[in-house]
């Protein structure tokens, strides 16, 4: 699974929950830039890396030996549980697993080399995996 191998401060706070903050678009990341085909966010969550790896997974076998995939988001901020039936008070949580937060318009895989139906197949599958909405897109052509 993905995560961080050092990291600057161990447990991050909590960010504000406003739905107006949340579903704002992204602005980076939003073009397919290394592969023909991607699967873009049309939803805001928070994104495991055990949803990461499980979409990876799922896609790498639907696609087989041929073409190569793109990973692009990162779980790097850090989500602190307490743990079971403990008392309020005694500080924070320690740090339990790392999510990526997506915002809609965020690319998250990318696949190159496999015909589109293949594509859009294995990105059908990673998105089971995921617990947002997305949709498939393509490069758009911008050289003549």
């Amino acid at each position: 699974m993905l995560f961080p191998k050092k990291v600057k401060h161990r447990k991050w706070q909590t960010s504000r929950k406003s739905e107006a903050r949340l579903n704002r678009p992204d602005t980076r990341g939003i073009t397919v830039a290394y592969g023909e085909y991607g699967l873009k966010a049309t939803s805001a969550s928070r994104v495991r890396s055990n949803q990461i790896e499980a979409a990876r997974r799922v896609i790498s076998r639907t696609m087989g030996k041929a073409g190569k995939s793109w990973i692009r988001i990162f779980p790097d901020r850090p989500v602190t549980q307490k743990g079971a039936e403990q008392p309020m008070g005694k500080g924070k949580g320690d740090p339990d697993h790392f999510v990526f937060e997506v915002r809609p318009g965020r690319i998250l895989f990318e696949i190159d080399g496999v015909p589109e139906d293949i594509a859009r197949e294995a990105l059908r599958k990673a998105t089971a995996k995921l617990p947002l909405k997305t949709k498939f897109v393509r490069r758009e052509d911008t050289h003549v």
